[in-house]
């Protein structure tokens, strides 16, 4: 696929699951072998490239919990799954996490990490580094204290684990920790920094991403939201709220840490994806990570130190002036600060922020990353709440609107070093989709109102688009089939945080169909070997909602 063909996409095969909640997890192919789970039932697919259609190999029910639907924040979703050592390893919403043999389908071991009954549950896409699987844990709105753990490959069992509020001990914090800033330097800060024994329901989840640099064999995450939503409530810097964490990947001590938004008072979380990548800095190359935070700055950190180079706003924003590069502070807009029963009107962006948990995407050829942003603000209210186990912990009432020019979305190339936009498409919905971006200069992403669109890397002129059958909130990719053909891949299945605006004028309704696109259609979508004949692939025991197209 390049920017001269692309325009010559078709919808090569296509799987429908059955499972009607939001879809924000993409394909992972492994040799001849592409691996889907669902959302909440987490049911697992194996599908055979090798063969015409891609019929399936097995099917893995694992039949979680059940009472985890009623504890879970915004949707029934997960974000991805793993593969390592012959495994698939992924999450289930009831907080346990289970590995399936690769090659029968069959549970290898499954590890209970929480009690979803008081609150937590478990979403993010699980991350293999060697031997180690890395989870953490969702609930933030349910006054749950989060943790982040890694687990044996091979059996399962719990390597490290470190709670992101408390005291050090319990968060791994010892003499290795050396953030750059002095107000994130001293003792028990997850204690101090709350008020009385408040951080024990301090939120804090790290429901997002991780990512992993092996010259410094550290992976970093972030933690989200403090509990509850009212700030006023909890007066402190609430660490270790909304930031994001350098940790050893073998023993898991803290080796430095930055706190995006201190006393986050809008819901904004740390929990978006950290891109590891080098750049020219002061004519030397710099290793950095590049985080676009709900807060609306996009950050470029020193990976190794955690200095922040630059923090300039990536969409519209107006509750902070600007990020200090000296304190590392945001200077806050006082008129940005929620006031308990009384409405503050057009704090930009809102709880969902610029941009959410979907995936960008960085080109080394034009050192751009490429986003779906936000374009909306919000009027706020806050209420007092109390603290009731495994309960919603809130307190936060907002009504959104579209932001400065009545679109709610765009999808930007920003340039880290520069720290601006390079150039933009105007959309008319969020953009919550990933995006993904090949060696040939095309640019793939999704909408809410269910385009898929590719556009040039360099210039964001759209190539090409095809409507699909619901919005996209997941992340699309690339591989190349047993064929040797390129194939792009994405869910069309509205939910999530998403979800909660279908009723809005333009949303899509919800699905749960994967569409799989190559050059004019062909290739592993060809053939007949669905139909009952001889020679066909014997029929495979499927949930009764599930339809292979």
């Amino acid at each position: 696929m390049n920017t001269k063909n692309v325009g010559r996409l078709r919808i090569a095969w296509s799987f429908s699951d059955g499972q009607m909640y939001g879809h924000e997890g993409a394909p992972l192919v492994v040799g001849d072998t592409m691996y889907l789970v669902t959302p909440y039932p987490n049911i697992a697919y194996a599908l055979d490239l090798s063969k015409p259609g891609a019929p399936i190999k097995w099917v893995f029910q694992p039949n979680p919990d059940p009472r985890a639907i009623g504890k879970a924040c915004c949707d029934k979703v997960l974000r991805g799954w793993a593969y390592a050592d012959g495994k698939l390893i992924y999450n289930l919403l009831d907080d346990n996490t289970v590995a399936v043999d690769v090659n029968t389908g069959k549970e290898v071991w499954r590890v209970k990490l929480d009690d979803v009954t008081k609150g937590p549950t478990m979403t993010m896409a699980a991350f293999v580094v060697g031997n180690k699987v890395f989870v953490g844990s969702s609930g933030g709105e349910l006054g749950t204290n989060g943790w982040f753990q890694a687990l044996d490959v091979k059996d399962g069992h719990t390597v490290w684990k470190a709670f992101t509020n408390g005291p050090d001990d319990g968060a791994l914090i010892g003499p290795d920790f050396k953030p750059f800033y002095s107000w994130m330097k001293g003792t028990d800060l997850g204690v101090s920094t709350w008020p009385g024994e408040m951080w024990k329901q301090g939120a804090s989840a790290p429901w997002g991403w991780v990512s992993y640099d092996p010259d410094l064999n550290q992976i970093y995450y972030g933690t989200s939201n403090p509990g509850p939503r009212t700030p006023s409530q909890r007066p402190g810097l609430n660490l270790w709220s909304s930031a994001v964490f350098a940790r050893d990947a073998n023993s898991g001590a803290a080796k430095w840490a930055y706190q995006f938004t201190p006393h986050d008072e809008w819901d904004y979380d740390g929990v978006n994806e950290n891109v590891l990548i080098e750049i020219p800095w002061k004519g030397a190359r710099r290793k950095v990570m590049v985080h676009f935070n709900r807060n609306g700055f996009a950050y470029t950190i020193d990976r190794a130190t955690g200095e922040v180079l630059v923090a300039n706003p990536f969409g519209h924003q107006n509750w902070a002036k600007t990020i200090d590069l000296v304190t590392g502070m945001p200077v806050v807009n006082d008129a940005a600060h929620p006031i308990v029963e009384k409405k503050v009107t057009n704090i930009c962006p809102p709880d969902i922020g610029v941009k959410n948990w979907n995936p960008s995407a960085f080109s080394p050829r034009t050192g751009l990353l490429y986003a779906g942003v936000f374009n909306s603000c919000m009027d706020l209210n806050n209420h007092i709440v109390q603290y009731i186990p495994s309960s919603p912990y809130d307190g936060m009432e907002m009504q959104r609107h579209p932001g400065p020019g009545g679109n709610w979305g765009d999808f930007i190339a920003w340039d880290p070093v520069q720290g601006k936009r390079v150039w933009s498409v105007k959309e008319n919905l969020y953009v919550w989709s990933g995006a993904v971006v090949t060696g040939s200069d095309l640019v793939f992403y999704g909408t809410m109102d269910g385009w898929f669109r590719a556009v040039d890397a360099r210039s964001g002129k759209v190539l090409w688009s095809q409507k699909l059958g619901s919005g996209i909130t997941a992340a699309p990719m690339t591989f190349i089939g047993p064929d040797k053909r390129q194939y792009v891949a994405v869910y069309a299945g509205i939910g999530g945080g998403a979800g909660v605006l279908r009723r809005e004028k333009g949303f899509m309704p919800g699905g749960n169909t994967l569409y799989v696109f190559s050059v004019d259609g062909n290739g592993i979508g060809n053939g007949t070997t669905q139909l009952n004949q001889a020679g066909a692939p014997a029929p495979v025991s499927m949930p009764p909602a599930a339809a292979h197209n």
